[in-house]
């Protein structure tokens, strides 16, 4: 069988990418298993300066699920391509750098210096819901969307990937301009905005007060605008959102995506995403389907 997937010009050996945020840049997971074995490796959001992410407490559980405010925790794009690229080049999988910024001329700048080290693709975060500036108050406008997609794309000759906030009335609106700019592919969606409170204290958990769900509790939402935006745009779609085993992944290609970010179930179980390769080679073995990529789009509607 072939689980080899070509999305967005570049080719993935299989449709599991590590997604960003949960992941690091692999050098914790390298300790358990080649990643080699995985489709592509998202990295963690990278800023124009280091960040040093939002105040404790940043994590909280959930029934099916986590929030986190983070706050993209990175050390700058700078330190990535010096110190870090050059590691994540040996692991032999793609390579998917995600980019945030406060303006659009700094997404822009970012794009070109990425490129130009020679990273495989973008995904340009317009969608982080843990940040003052920047973010997700990018990805609520179609023409905010458009003005950084079109800035991106002018300055990188890698694929460029815009990430969609599900925090919005409308996503597959947001994803047509984002297609009309000239994206090479969208992934969605980003977590969606939620809050935990201490009964015995009366406050929030989260030092932030709020912070980006993740996890089984959003797949059904993911699903859904996967859907939706597949049937909007010509673009290829990169899903995620609660993706924990490989009926999951194999329903999210069967509403439209062509590859499956796994994020919250890496930091359940590491070993997760090459569980859902194997759980994807068997649904393909059992169902007598020889290529993966013949699964995108091909859900059956009532």
């Amino acid at each position: 069988m072939d689980l080899g997937v070509d999305f967005a010009g570049v080719r993935f050996k299989n449709p599991i990418v590590a997604a960003s945020g949960t992941f690091g840049f692999g050098s914790e997971y390298c300790e358990y298993y080649d990643l080699s074995k995985l489709g592509g490796i998202c990295v963690k959001g990278l800023t124009a300066a280091p960040r040093l992410g939002n105040a404790p407490p940043r994590i909280a559980e959930t029934p099916m699920g986590m929030l986190n405010s983070v706050g993209l925790q990175n050390p700058g794009i700078d330190a990535f391509i010096k110190d870090e690229l050059p590691t994540m080049r040996r692991y032999g999988t793609v390579i998917i750098a995600n980019v945030s910024g406060e303006t659009v001329e700094q997404y822009a700048a970012m794009a070109k210096k990425l490129s130009d080290a020679g990273v495989d693709m973008i995904e340009v975060n317009v969608s982080c819901p843990n940040i003052t500036k920047g973010g997700m108050q990018f990805g609520t406008s179609p023409d905010s969307v458009a003005a950084v997609t079109e800035a991106v794309k002018s300055n990188s000759s890698a694929p460029v990937m815009i990430k969609l906030s599900p925090n919005v009335t409308d996503i597959a609106e947001m994803a047509l301009a984002a297609q009309s700019a000239g994206a090479d592919a969208v992934s969605l969606i980003n977590t969606i905005l939620g809050m935990k409170i201490d009964t015995a204290t009366r406050k929030p958990i989260l030092h932030n007060n709020i912070g980006g769900l993740s996890g089984p509790a959003v797949f059904p939402i993911a699903v859904r605008m996967v859907w939706q935006v597949s049937n909007a745009v010509k673009i290829p779609v990169m899903g995620m959102g609660g993706v924990m085993d490989g009926d999951n992944a194999i329903e999210m290609m069967l509403a439209g995506a062509g590859i499956i970010g796994v994020g919250t179930a890496c930091i359940a179980d590491p070993y997760a995403p090459l569980r859902i390769i194997e759980e994807i080679k068997l649904y393909l073995s059992k169902n007598s389907i020889d290529e993966v990529c013949g699964l995108t789009g091909k859900v059956i509607l009532n």
